[in-house]
């Protein structure tokens, strides 16, 4: 639920984020090189899954959703900041700690925004 007109833009925003992440996670799966061995499926199914859940209340704008996304999120942007130091700035965990980080905040400031008002007393 939307509170205020602010609201709708740091979802919407959240929302974009949220689909940037997805889909670098795919792209980062099959580029540069595809790790032999190794199931596709699987592979894609430990990265999406635990953001996946989360859909749904990204996309309603629940607030309580927001915030177990942005516990989740904290642990990709943690393996990615990992990753870029040890791969010495390659491109992909570079691209990905910044949507991780943008995606966090951007759903931080969303709770702030959209806090309910208090009732009013009469």
């Amino acid at each position: 639920m939307l509170h205020n007109p602010k609201a709708r833009i740091t979802a919407r925003l959240t929302i974009a984020l949220y689909l940037a992440t997805l889909v670098t996670l795919v792209v980062t799966t099959f580029y540069p090189v595809q790790t032999e061995g190794v199931s596709v499926t699987l592979m894609l199914s430990i990265k999406l899954i635990p953001l996946l859940a989360f859909a749904i209340p990204v996309f309603r704008g629940n607030n309580r959703g927001y915030i177990w996304l942005s516990f989740v999120v904290i642990f990709y942007f943690t393996r990615h900041v990992v990753s870029a130091w040890l791969s010495e700035g390659d491109i992909a965990p570079l691209i990905l700690t910044v949507l991780t980080f943008l995606l966090f905040t951007v759903a931080m400031v969303h709770l702030k925004v959209n806090r309910p008002q208090p009732a009013s007393e009469t």
